[in-house]
């Protein structure tokens, strides 16, 4: 798979990560052993870069993550990326950028996946109590021990990119960007590349809504999809609509919808690395080939005036960032 430089720090990967999260929650119930099998596949398949968090299923995917990778013959050739300052407990979800507690999270992350060093450690959000400045001079100090290679942030605003990348150099940026939610393209994306930071876009296929396969029952039982505007009432059904306009273009590649969606936002530059993520091994296989799919010009003209950015319905933002009490650790 195609190598693609993370800003300017020095930080490579194959054009398409993988996304963990599925894995433990979200998405329904867990299925360990058939995660596993989807992570060996990807690997198999090019993917070099696994990309999970301490808050996803309260640790089990950070150890999920490290169970397959102890299982490769080729570990070495695969990077981690994990985030922490989203807390899960059985009491609520909390948000903590404290720096006393970095180094603390950072341990824990470290001896849940079973390595050394982590490739690249990202603020999950932005703790609003406390300057990201005072956060990210955390991680550096981290960069300095050895317990991490590169920095990253998560769902910043462009002021708080900036911010960050005064204090260290940000290798990458993480934010919801797909042909669904193009917001991104108005502010955090210019800000990033003036800065010289890769952009690594999570739910690249929409949530899954970009890949065609969506029906009402399964968006029902899904935690991610029943509480998100743009699934629910006319403005799903105005979204099947595009689905479907994306479907006729795709037909007439000889690609599916979401290799297309995929092929698209590998087009919008090579400092883009999207991660979706799936636990089925046909996904896993059917993700990997859209890296191979060279649009053209005219074929990306035709697909924006097929699948029009103003038509999709449902703000996400009402949602983005999870309902939070501070965390008392």
């Amino acid at each position: 798979m195609q190598q693609r430089h993370l800003g300017r720090t020095g930080f490579t990967a194959g054009a398409l990560g993988l996304g963990c999260m599925g894995f433990s929650q979200g998405y329904g119930p867990a299925d360990d052993e058939e995660s596993i099998k989807a992570l060996h596949r990807a690997v198999e398949l090019g993917v070099d870069l696994l990309d999970t968090a301490m808050s996803y299923g309260q640790g089990h995917n950070e150890q999920l993550v490290a169970r397959a990778l102890a299982e490769l013959a080729n570990r070495g050739e695969v990077k981690v990326a994990t985030k922490f300052g989203i807390v899960r407990t059985e009491q609520g979800v909390s948000l903590d950028g404290r720096p006393e507690h970095v180094r603390g999270y950072c341990d824990a992350s470290l001896e849940r996946l079973g390595v050394d060093v982590i490739d690249l450690y990202y603020l999950h959000r932005v703790d609003p109590e406390v300057p990201i400045g005072e956060t990210v001079q955390a991680m550096a100090e981290l960069v300095d021990a050895g317990k991490i290679r590169y920095v990253g942030v998560s769902e910043v605003t462009a002021e708080q990119l900036r911010a960050a990348n005064a204090v260290h150099p940000i290798a990458a940026v993480q934010f919801e960007w797909s042909m669904l939610w193009r917001e991104p393209e108005l502010d955090i994306i210019p800000a990033a590349r003036e800065l010289g930071v890769g952009l690594v876009p999570y739910s690249p296929l929409g949530r899954g809504l970009l890949t065609a396969t969506l029906d009402h029952d399964t968006i029902g039982t899904s935690d991610f999809r029943r509480t998100d505007p743009r699934f629910l009432d006319d403005n799903l059904e105005r979204n099947l609509r595009q689905i479907e306009a994306l479907r006729t273009v795709a037909d007439s590649l000889s690609i599916t919808p979401g290799q297309l969606a995929l092929a698209w936002l590998l087009a919008q530059g090579d400092d883009v690395v999207p991660i979706p993520g799936t636990r089925r091994l046909d996904r896993v296989t059917e993700n990997a080939a859209a890296a191979e799919i060279e649009l053209s010009p005219a074929d990306l003209e035709r697909l924006e005036l097929a699948v029009r950015p103003e038509a999709w319905a449902g703000d996400r933002k009402s949602f983005a960032v999870p309902a939070t009490t501070r965390t008392t650790i």
